[in-house]
């Protein structure tokens, strides 16, 4: 038997191999994975919703398709020419509050301002904001390439979406190629990746809505204004897996003491434990198995690698890739029923 032949015959030495290789064409092309991963989002997302919508109503999926992203265009347009210029001038308006208030409160008839007050005229806090002000520009300059990123994948996604089933059958020829075991071992990963990947950021995604949906709803209850901008923050860090709920307590806390003192401080604190609560003990149990989920510990290592690899996107995909790797690896997979549901939600036509 020649190497080649004991290569093939060797199962895990040749899987390990096809995804090293699947890495280090993802790392050489790393510019892309931007688009690569918004168009997998979209797609996989898409496909949801159209299935969810079939069940009800028998429509083509090419047509359901086109109605789905025609309001979608329609709906980007209006928040382009619409809501997001107010969104950005409620958002300026709610930082100027948050800067007034400390500038007119007295400092000696306060402790806690009196402490912020010391604390930032120790570490420079205005000359820090001014080069965080820097930053924040050169991420605006990037905003151009997201721009074009997220055009990219969104028609991406629609093509593949127009042509599913086109699409499908053509990819399956790669199976019966040449080389057929490569493209088996790939079709063997992605199909792991959509099952598990896929399954925790639409859970997450699920969770980050119904989180912002809670939390917004309380804040309209105490009185905040500018809600908006403030349930686009929390939408974002909900997608943030545990790190997101903590972090999210450190500018509604400062709002909120602008605008009601201790008092709405407490009352926001208590919310979002109570929101953490729902989302520990009630939507992860329901949206994902407890054999999915990682201790805090690992969670947090996670989101620490991943952001330094990845970037802001680790943040997101971090954990969803962790567990990719432990159901790759064997160490802790994913429930056969959830992979059994994932996998007719993407093939089923």
């Amino acid at each position: 038997m020649s190497f080649y032949q004991r290569f093939l015959a060797n199962e895990k030495i040749r899987r390990l191999t096809v995804l090293l290789s699947v890495i280090l064409l993802l790392f050489l092309s790393r510019a892309m994975i931007t688009t690569v991963l918004l168009t997998f989002i979209f797609t996989y997302l898409m496909i949801h919703l159209v299935q969810i919508i079939q069940r009800f109503v028998k429509i083509p999926t090419a047509a359901l398709t086109v109605v789905i992203y025609s309001i979608v265009v329609y709906l980007i347009y209006l928040a382009l020419t619409k809501y997001i210029p107010v969104l950005i001038h409620q958002t300026f308006d709610m930082v100027g509050s948050v800067i007034h208030f400390y500038e007119q409160q007295p400092k000696d008839d306060n402790p806690l301002l009196t402490y912020v007050h010391n604390y930032i005229e120790r570490n420079d806090f205005f000359e820090q904001l001014q080069n965080g002000a820097s930053i924040a520009i050169g991420y605006l300059q990037d905003l151009g390439k997201l721009a074009v990123a997220f055009a990219m994948s969104f028609i991406l996604s629609f093509f593949f979406m127009i042509e599913k089933k086109k699409t499908v059958l053509f990819s399956r020829l790669f199976l019966k190629s040449e080389f057929a075991w490569f493209f088996q071992d790939i079709y063997y990963f992605a199909d792991k990746f959509v099952n598990t990947f896929g399954l925790v950021l639409e859970a997450q995604f699920v969770i980050a809505i119904l989180n912002t949906v809670i939390t917004t709803i309380a804040l309209a209850a105490f009185g905040f204004t500018q809600l908006p901008s403030l349930a686009i923050m929390i939408f974002i860090l909900s997608l943030i897996p545990v790190a997101g709920v903590i972090i999210s307590c450190i500018p509604l806390s400062f709002i909120a003491y602008s605008q009601g003192g201790i008092k709405d401080v407490v009352y926001i604190l208590v919310t979002i434990l109570i929101v953490h609560l729902i989302e520990s003990y009630v939507l992860n149990p329901k949206l994902m198995s407890s054999k999915t989920e990682l201790p805090i510990f690992y969670t947090f290592i996670v989101l620490l690698v991943s952001e330094r690899l990845f970037g802001v996107w680790g943040l997101i995909v971090g954990i969803p890739i962790f567990t990719f790797f432990l159901d790759i690896l064997k160490v802790k997979e994913i429930p056969l029923h959830l992979k059994k549901e994932q996998h007719e939600a993407i093939k089923k036509e």
